[in-house]
């Protein structure tokens, strides 16, 4: 079975009680237990891990290689700041979506650079935790 890594950064377990009015009120929680049920419809293993450590994403990402078919990368902040990251990306070889709950672009002009995009086969960004079944169908779609 095809198996996919959900990887969320610093700051999402706070998610629907943090900015609610920017990230909504859907908890964490909520999207993993969303994105394990929705994998499983669609034969299609998800497991989740969040971090408010860069270090230990980056530990999640070089444990990918081997592991998981690719990963969903929720990386928060330390999408505008961490090139750690975006190596331990090119370094396993796995195909990875960047995914963020708001529309960056739209948001303050720090966060309109991101060091992950490069590194990605592609960007979701501002439909909520929605995205999160469009980066699993995404990925799928992209290993097929």
């Amino acid at each position: 079975m095809t198996s996919f890594l959900v990887l969320n950064g610093p700051n999402l377990n706070l998610l629907g009680t943090r900015q609610p009015e920017v990230y909504g009120t859907t908890t964490l929680s909520d999207i993993e237990e969303d994105c394990v049920a929705y994998g499983t419809e669609i034969g299609i293993s998800v497991s989740c891990l969040q971090s408010n450590h860069e270090g230990e994403l980056v530990d999640a990402i070089h444990a990918a290689k081997g592991t998981f078919a690719g990963i969903i990368l929720n990386a928060g902040a330390y999408t505008h700041t961490s090139i750690a990251l975006r190596d331990a990306i090119s370094s396993v070889e796995l195909p990875v979506i960047e995914l963020h709950l708001s529309n960056i672009h739209a948001r303050e002009e720090f966060r309109h650079t991101s060091f992950i995009a490069a590194v990605a086969i592609g960007q979701i960004c501002g439909f909520g935790a929605a995205g999160y079944r469009l980066a699993i169908d995404a990925l799928s779609g992209h290993l097929k």
